[in-house]
């Protein structure tokens, strides 16, 4: 039995993934956490198990937590966890370069998987964009994404895992084409461009669409999640895997692999 500690397990995405850790074979809810001043501390959220804010109690009998946190959150989850010997999943998108070296820290001690989105739908939809940009290497490509209105990273991490493969597959680094707005008299579009639109509004899961644009065609290349589960049935899986696995810094597509 995989003992899995949820962080981030009020929030929208923690609570699908305490039922699918619930409902997964050998897994097992170990302990669930929030922020300090979450007002449902104390409150039993999965059979046993009440919400806490004490990280450090939190990974004691863990093997291996799923985190869908805050940038801030995660950084703190990695630098707490390595030290116990629990491998991480983490899910959270925006970190800056900072909360990043925290994971590729931890990674030197335990197994960390970490993903823009853990939709298994989502990481063939990547697949496939290397394989269209390779095929069609003239084409201009364009990258939309739309979400919630209380999303607070834009653009979205799953757009800018799309647009870097792009960029790979084209032999180039996103950094150096990306644009991510367009207003007013901006000339004639570069044609090694990767254009990045974001869209919020109402209760959109996650919709991501790349476009590969060529005269008189153009291929678009879409997701559309439709309810969070899938997200946390990926994140299930990833945990399974990255509790055997040795330390190192992974990627959904490994899991999958």
């Amino acid at each position: 039995m995989i003992r899995v500690a949820v962080v981030g397990a009020a929030g929208r995405m923690g609570t699908h993934v305490l039922r699918a850790v619930e409902q997964a074979e050998n897994l097992a809810v170990a302990s669930a956490v929030e922020y300090a001043a979450h007002p449902d501390l104390g409150k039993e959220v999965s059979p046993g198990i009440p919400l806490s804010a004490d990280l450090a109690t939190a990974l004691e009998n863990a093997q291996v937590a799923i985190d869908f946190s805050t940038p801030g959150g995660s950084a703190a989850l990695a630098r707490a966890a390595a030290p116990k010997g629990v491998a991480l999943v983490i899910a959270t998108t925006g970190l800056d370069d900072q909360q990043s070296a925290a994971l590729e820290q931890a990674a030197q001690r335990v197994a960390v998987v970490r993903s823009a989105n853990f939709s298994l739908g989502v990481a063939a939809l990547v697949g496939l964009v290397e394989q269209a940009v390779k095929a069609l290497p003239d084409y201009e490509i364009e990258v939309l994404e739309m979400h919630h209105s209380r999303k607070a990273d834009a653009p979205s991490g799953t757009a800018l895992w799309l647009a870097e493969a792009a960029a790979a597959a084209r032999g180039q680094k996103l950094a150096d084409v990306a644009t991510y707005h367009r207003e007013g008299q901006t000339g004639p579009r570069p044609p090694d461009a990767i254009g990045m639109q974001t869209l919020r509004g109402g209760d959109v899961v996650g919709e991501h669409t790349v476009y590969l644009v060529g005269r008189g065609e153009r291929l678009e290349l879409s997701h559309r999640a439709l309810s969070r589960e899938n997200f946390a049935r990926g994140a299930v899986q990833a945990a399974r895997w990255a509790a055997t696995q040795p330390p190192g810094l992974y990627t959904l597509r490994d899991v999958l692999s």
